[in-house]
């Protein structure tokens, strides 16, 4: 038995946006390289290893113990051993990658609550002249 899903204009918007956002260029690429990642799962091993130890350093710095050379020589092993990886450094550039997209869908989201209206490029760039894409004027 289907159902049907009343939809509403802001619904429809965001499917638009999803679809939009299959349609970049390099969406096929993006997700080429995360689902790369996903599959291997020696990296996904090593990633999970480099951010436990690093939030295990980070604990032991904010609670103001000592981080002996050991303990910073096996997490720059793992980094080290990581960043090698040519699986695993895609995988963290699409990463940024789609961060970026969220990132920038999210603010543009929450300047038109703020101002109550679509937001313009000088309210995108808070009255700086930086773009959203790291370009900025002389």
């Amino acid at each position: 038995m289907e159902t049907t899903v009343q939809s509403s204009p802001v619904d429809e918007k965001i499917r638009d946006l999803c679809q939009a956002i299959m349609e970049r260029p390099d969406f096929s690429d993006l997700r080429r390289r995360i689902d790369a990642f996903m599959a291997d799962e020696k990296v996904k091993y090593e990633y999970q290893m480099l951010n436990d130890s690093g939030a295990i350093l980070q604990q032991k710095q904010q609670n103001g113990m000592e981080i002996s050379e050991e303990e910073i020589g096996r997490f720059e092993a793992l980094r080290e051993s990581f960043t090698k990886n040519p699986v695993a450094t895609e995988f963290m550039d699409a990463q940024q990658e789609v961060s970026r997209i969220q990132d920038g869908i999210l603010k543009h989201v929450q300047k038109t609550l703020e101002l109550g209206r679509v937001p313009t490029v000088d309210d995108m760039n808070d009255g700086s002249c930086c773009n959203s894409h790291g370009g900025c004027c002389s």
